[in-house]
């Protein structure tokens, strides 16, 4: 019977025999680069202005704004839909750019929050998020505003929520329509209740 100890010594020399079998040019085969993904011209409107890009189809739409057009404001948090860091308004609806193809949104209207007001001239909401206190450390902030935009308007269209008393009937925008409503934009620095007063002096008791 063969012993345990002979038994590795025989295993060892077999790996050695075998690896020194593998020819050195396969050993030291280097990585294969990624592969480039097609190209695709497409145009978008962005905060009112035109633009033609020609961007790789993976490209995400938060990376055509912020890499391509230079549009930082929109923010990049988790990258994968679950702060709302990087909430812009495409074609009327609030969408987590992060997730969407840019490709998905030619000759498409998209809104930022540089599209929404400037330090010159602000929208009425960043205005109420100043005064309010809606914010700490700001990151969120651009991807709240852009959600209590499209939000407000939402509501003056009737759509409820989940915690909409009659589906029928244009619901309350309340404290607790709020905080549904803006559920998958995270704020850290839990300014959340700032964050409601400063919608609801916006857009009133209802809307």
């Amino acid at each position: 019977m063969i012993s345990r100890r002979d038994a590795l010594i025989v295993s060892a020399a077999t790996a050695a025999a075998v690896s020194s079998c593998v020819p050195a040019t396969a050993a030291a085969q280097p990585a294969l680069p990624a592969a480039a993904g097609a190209q695709m011209k497409l145009s978008l409107t962005v905060n009112g202005q035109a633009h033609s890009l020609q961007l790789d189809t993976r490209t995400t739409l938060l990376d055509a704004l912020r890499e391509h057009l230079h549009l930082t404001g929109t923010k990049k948090g988790c990258d994968h839909g679950q702060c709302g860091a990087c909430t812009v308004i495409a074609d009327g609806r609030r969408i987590n750019a992060c997730l969407s193809l840019a490709v998905m949104h030619d000759g498409g209207q998209v809104t930022t929050i540089e599209g929404l007001g400037t330090p010159q001239r602000m929208h009425p909401l960043q205005v109420a998020f100043v005064k309010h206190d809606g914010y700490q450390c700001g990151y969120c902030t651009p991807g709240q505003i852009c959600s209590a935009v499209a939000v407000i308007d939402e509501v003056k269209r009737g759509i409820p929520s989940h915690v909409s008393a009659d589906i029928n009937a244009r619901p309350l925008l309340s404290a607790e329509e709020l905080r549904e409503r803006l559920s998958g934009n995270i704020c850290r620095c839990g300014a959340y209740s700032n964050i409601v007063d400063a919608i609801i002096e916006v857009a009133g008791s209802r809307a």
